[in-house]
């Protein structure tokens, strides 16, 4: 089901940088995700209800976004902006509505950067206009020489098992898929590299199953690939959390307490279980001699 919405804004400001994606705003085109990815945190979160289920296009957004950057470049704050935050930039939907594209257009008519994460094949298509935007982008004084370029593309995954990616990530192309449209992209010397997260616990965030992803990141020609563990929101259930612990009762019942003792009462997994994650993960990327980080 597609439906429209009437919006005032569709440029956000983030009150500081992101460290870890380099993004100082976010658009977001659309609003609902056909991928209906288990894990997502969107699921428990007032974007959630009904995410699989209906698609909501955000009526004269690229107008909007206009203004908007016109005056933020009126002002020179030149920033990263994330296309596609809070859900993907590149569903299905994009291939009839091209939201996404127009968007970009006006981005690259304001000469602003762009960090791009998804899933999407559907990217491809804006291959041309994203070369011109970073050739063209203005950065922000701390950024021209790292990463010194007005486009970044990130590739997600959670695992490169293709049975288990079709159970937590149904809508979504195959991994495969994803890492072809990667070595495409950098093979068009483009800056990109993968987003390993969600790692599931004690299912895709072993030593061996984060060393697959490192080891086909560098030979699809990954720059650098971002390792984050799982996070899980909501008592609802239709919430992440529970659609992840009903996904454990199908097909991991050994874990269920795990993650029960993990995430009970949490949204987030321990500072030492991250610190442990982050360590696997690291030490992964001096081996393969892989970034791990954009700059």
């Amino acid at each position: 089901m597609i439906a429209y919405k009437e919006v005032k804004s569709i440029l956000n400001k983030h009150k500081k940088r992101d460290s870890r994606f380099l993004d100082d705003y976010s658009v977001n085109p659309y609003e609902g995700c056909g991928f209906n990815c288990t894990y997502c945190y969107v699921h428990g979160s007032k974007y959630g209800e009904n995410l699989a289920e209906k698609i909501v296009i955000k009526k004269g957004a690229a107008a909007i976004l206009d203004k908007q950057l016109a005056n933020r470049a009126k002002k020179n704050e030149f920033g990263f902006i994330a296309v596609g935050s809070a859900t993907d930039a590149y569903l299905q939907v994009e291939e009839e509505i091209g939201l996404t594209k127009e968007l970009l257009q006006v981005i690259l008519k304001h000469r602003f950067p762009v960090f791009i994460s998804t899933k999407s094949e559907l990217i491809k298509k804006d291959l041309d206009l994203l070369n011109q935007i970073d050739a063209n982008a203005i950065l922000p004084e701390d950024l021209k020489q790292n990463p010194g370029r007005g486009v970044i593309i990130s590739f997600s995954f959670s695992t490169l098992d293709e049975k288990l990616a079709k159970q937590i990530e149904p809508g979504a192309p195959s991994p495969q898929k994803r890492m072809e449209t990667l070595k495409l992209f950098s093979d068009n010397g483009f800056l990109c590299g993968v987003n390993a997260m969600p790692l599931l616990p004690y299912i895709t965030d072993t030593a061996e199953e984060i060393e697959k992803i490192v080891v086909a990141a560098k030979k699809y020609g990954a720059n650098y690939i971002l390792i984050a563990g799982l996070t899980l929101f909501g008592n609802d259930e239709r919430d992440s959390k529970q659609l992840v612990f009903k996904f454990l009762r199908n097909n991991y019942p050994d874990l269920l307490e795990k993650y029960e003792k993990m995430y009970g009462s949490v949204y987030y997994s321990s500072w030492q279980y991250q610190q442990e994650l982050k360590k696997r993960g690291d030490t992964l990327c001096v081996k393969y001699k892989i970034k791990n980080s954009i700059r």
